[in-house]
């Protein structure tokens, strides 16, 4: 009987604990799944005929999805509109009148009429905020002159990024078949576009108004982003739709100084799989700083000086996107002589720093003296002659 209670005891024993390593293999199962696939979750779960999440600073690509896929992006293309006339305007408080070619542009509009001035500041969050068409089209017929030649300046700013991809026709978005983007080239355009202090201000506006089309009268805009007022740290940009485009956004958040670019093209629920693919960013990577501002790297020998060594440093700031695995990887190359000759000045160049990821270069920076050191002449060298004997 008592042997029986002791099996009975042993088995039941047995049993629980058959549970918890059943239930331990299964969540480490789980774990491990999920840091293998989360890179991909947006892959495979996004709806977005193309999407690609990048790091605003490096342009790193953080996810992505048929990102160089070339595809309409309505009404984002003003992401470009608006930097190009930044870029070309000293003044954007300056007056300028409505030509008339801008008056009853199709599609959603600020209501332009027939000789009335407005700043082309104004006109920017008319075209912005709820994504005047007819506002996007004064504005290109005051810095270009006309349609075609305001267009080779926005692919001029889009080469200046290396978006290669992209050509436009129209400042505002409209369909046409050679007016086109990739998610990857608007993502770029817009990081540029984000070091602009006054774009900042402008796709950061929820609510504001400019002067209205009769005297003493105004146009209160709203802007259309609805993730300024959802989601934490973000900045804007810009949403897009057109029949031909269907749903796209481009969004900004900054969370720390962590910058990053979301763009989801042909995306029904636009802003809900942003959010979740803005967030994942941030859950994956962190920024590190890899290469501290003026770091000294190391001392030199000199040889024929009145120093015996010189010291070194890199002058930039290097801060990179990377996950916890990846930072492991993380390698430093230091090109560097083992001696210089004196004489030596201050902030010269003698060598070079590298940062690798693995076999791939992410960083380059030369290496500089930061002090001078004079060269030992004959008089000194007798003094010291003398001195020592």
């Amino acid at each position: 009987m008592v042997i029986s209670m002791i099996i009975k005891s042993r088995l039941c024993l047995f049993t629980h604990i058959s549970v918890v390593l059943i239930i331990i293999s299964a969540t480490l199962f789980f774990l491990s799944s999920f840091q293998k696939n989360k890179f991909a979750y947006a892959d495979v779960q996004s709806t977005a005929k193309s999407m690609v999440v990048i790091d605003a600073s490096s342009n790193r690509v953080l996810n992505s999805k048929n990102e160089n896929q070339k595809l309409p992006m309505a009404s984002t293309t003003k992401i470009i509109t608006a930097i190009t006339v930044l870029e070309n305007c000293d003044n954007i408080d300056q007056e300028i009148k409505i030509d008339d070619r801008a008056v009853g542009i199709t599609g959603t509009s600020i209501y332009l009429k027939r000789g009335e001035c407005l700043t082309i500041r104004e006109l920017l969050y008319g075209m912005m905020l709820p994504s005047g068409n007819d506002a996007a089209t004064a504005l290109a017929y005051h810095v270009g002159g006309d349609i075609p030649k305001f267009c080779e300046m926005m692919k001029k700013v889009a080469i200046s990024v290396n978006a290669y991809n992209s050509n436009f026709t129209n400042p505002h978005g409209l369909d046409d078949d050679n007016h086109y983007t990739t998610a990857l080239d608007m993502a770029k355009i817009t990081a540029k576009a984000l070091q602009n202090k006054t774009f900042c201000e402008i796709v950061s506006t929820k609510v504001t108004r400019i002067k209205g089309s009769s005297e003493g009268g105004y146009r209160y805009l709203k802007n259309k982003n609805r993730l300024l007022n959802t989601m934490h740290g973000c900045i804007g940009v810009k949403t897009g739709y057109t029949k031909k485009a269907g749903r796209c956004l481009v969004s900004a958040c900054d969370i720390n100084g962590f910058k990053t670019v979301c763009v989801v093209l042909n995306c029904g629920p636009m802003f809900e799989e942003s959010q979740e693919l803005i967030n994942l960013a941030y859950l994956s990577y962190n920024q590190y700083e890899l290469l501290p501002e003026y770091s000294i790297i190391r001392s030199i020998a000199v040889e024929n000086g009145r120093e015996n060594e010189v010291k070194v440093c890199s002058k930039r700031k290097f801060v990179y996107p990377l996950t916890e695995d990846e930072l492991n990887r993380i390698t430093y190359n230091y090109v560097l002589p083992n001696v210089l000759n004196a004489p030596i000045k201050e902030d010269d160049a003698v060598g070079e720093v590298e940062i690798y990821l693995d076999n791939h270069l992410l960083f380059l920076e030369k290496i500089y003296t930061i002090s001078s050191v004079k060269k030992i002449g004959v008089i000194s060298s007798i003094k010291d002659i003398l001195s020592n004997w």
